[in-house]
């Protein structure tokens, strides 16, 4: 998962870009770039670090069209080489994109077959070089939109997964800015307007922080051209359905973002009724209702108000820190969430605490979250209220749990004797919950239903994570390779090595 900004307009083009970026700096850490394309040439920096640091430096106030991103790696590591953007001198082209290829190592040596070799591990740079290739194949000189339409197309019949691209070129002469979606619209994508000029991002945020107005989404499987002062073009690529992850509103984005066309704020909340509900139906006897802040502090308000007991931040985060779930390596996510996260002992001491987090994913943080509020807080009791379904599979689109061992949920079912099943029903639900709270050290665990998330919800999305139900086909082979690279950053292989 990663975020991306695109721009063109008249002026501060990279200013512009840069503050953008910051607003959806929660979608990436590891580094941060900017590519920039107008009449007179091409410049494109890169580094890692946060926005602010990454791009200190780049200050261009001229009109053209820009692009920017921000990093979390789910193929490749999170070295320099794998920086977005990535730029092609023929014919032309900045990119970046957000989601992940579940075919990145068979189109690396696709591209082999044409004498094209990659310079990197990240999954945007066969996308850039297919786009190419089929660009030159139409004519060497002088493209026009139609000519990036057709080229997309070629490009949709080689690429799998799910990702939202924006890239920046000259088009029948003009510097030019395009945003694309995969065929399901599984990983997102947004537009907005100012006297003009245009932006496409990850997060409607990034319009809010630089005062666009939101104009809508980029739908599935279509892709839009804009130009300062003219009307945006869309054409359709190729679409399949529409299936929007569905852990972009438990988890990834922004509170104060709005994701198919739906606030997240208020979808958080409409999650934490349901759960509440359910929470009631189990007799979950607490004494106070407490979030893991930030994510979950919208269902624990909600929650609090369905079964009548009081809210309370018994957790203090530090505001400085970075989001651990992102982070590449469980030790580097232990060591952070030491500095993360502290309890108000006079708000849990002797309390039966409700404890509210939007998913469990390894449980090793949360595992010491709980000892932290029993040993350091003196809570009476520790019961975990988690705002959305088991995670028994893993996810091959762009969040990084591909490895299905690592998976709690999914290693505590196959103990049960319920490995082979991708879904469970309300009573399995119950045993895994048992096993999950004894592995927390918790006195009870109790995730949202299945047909709890699917009230909220309905049912076109992509919840694979939760129902196994993969909208784009994945084999073995597949499977095996996003696995071992992801084994390999783990394990600080990728680092090493590339």
């Amino acid at each position: 998962m990663c975020g991306f900004v695109g721009f063109i307009g008249n002026s501060n083009v990279s200013s512009l870009v840069i503050d953008a970026l910051q607003a959806i700096q929660h979608r990436g850490q590891d580094s941060a770039g900017i590519g920039i394309v107008s009449e007179n040439g091409f410049f494109l920096h890169k580094d890692l670090g946060y926005a602010a640091n990454a791009l200190e430096k780049v200050s261009y106030t001229g009109a053209g069209a820009a692009i920017g991103h921000v990093r979390y790696p789910t193929i490749g590591g999170g070295i320099r080489e794998d920086a977005q953007p990535f730029f092609s001198r023929q014919p032309g082209v900045m990119m970046v994109h957000n989601g992940n290829l579940i075919n990145f190592k068979e189109l690396k040596q696709q591209l082999k077959r044409h004498s094209v070799n990659l310079s990197s591990n990240c999954d945007v740079e066969p996308i850039l070089y297919l786009f190419c290739l089929e660009m030159m194949k139409i004519r060497e000189e002088g493209h026009t939109v139609f000519d990036a339409v057709i080229a997309l197309k070629e490009t949709y019949k080689y690429i799998k997964g799910a990702y939202s691209v924006a890239f920046a070129m000259i088009l029948d002469g003009k510097p030019t800015l395009v945003c694309t979606r995969d065929p399901y619209g599984i990983r997102p994508a947004v537009w907005g307007e100012k006297n003009g000029e245009y932006m496409c991002a990850s997060e409607s945020v990034c319009l809010d922080a630089i005062d666009f107005e939101i104009k809508g989404e980029i739908a599935s499987g279509e892709a839009m051209f804009f130009r300062a002062g003219e009307e945006p073009q869309t054409h359709l690529i190729e679409k399949r359905g529409k299936a929007p992850c569905i852990f972009e509103n438990i988890y990834f984005a922004r509170p104060d973002s709005v994701y198919n066309n739906r606030s997240i704020y208020m979808t958080r909340m409409d999650l934490g009724r349901v759960l509440g509900e359910e929470l009631i139906a189990k007799k979950v006897d607490v004494d106070v209702v407490v979030p893991v802040p930030d994510t979950s502090i919208p269902a624990a308000l909600e929650i609090s108000r369905v079964i009548g007991k009081p809210f309370s931040e018994g957790l203090i985060k530090n505001r400085y820190s970075a989001r651990t779930f992102i982070m590449p390596t469980q030790s580097i996510r232990e060591n952070a969430l030491r500095l993360k996260l502290n309890p108000i002992k006079a708000q849990i001491k002797d309390k039966k605490v409700l404890l509210v987090d939007d998913s469990i994913v390894r449980g090793t943080t949360l595992k010491r979250m709980v000892r932290l509020l029993k040993e350091k807080g003196k809570a009476k009791e520790i019961h975990v209220a988690i705002h959305c379904p088991p995670v028994l599979n893993p996810c091959f689109y762009g969040i990084d749990m591909s490895v299905q061992e690592d998976l709690i949920a999914h290693r505590k079912s196959v103990k049960l004797g319920l490995g082979t099943k991708k879904v469970l029903d309300l009573k399995d639900q119950r045993q895994l919950e048992q096993a999950v709270a004894e592995h927390l050290g918790a006195d009870s665990v109790t995730y949202l239903s299945m047909e709890g998330t699917n009230k909220v919800f309905g049912t076109e999305r992509c919840a694979a994570c939760f129902d196994g139900d993969y909208k784009v086909e994945i084999d073995k082979q597949s499977i095996d390779e996003i696995r071992n690279d992801r084994i390999g950053i783990s394990c600080g292989f990728n680092r090493v090595n590339t």
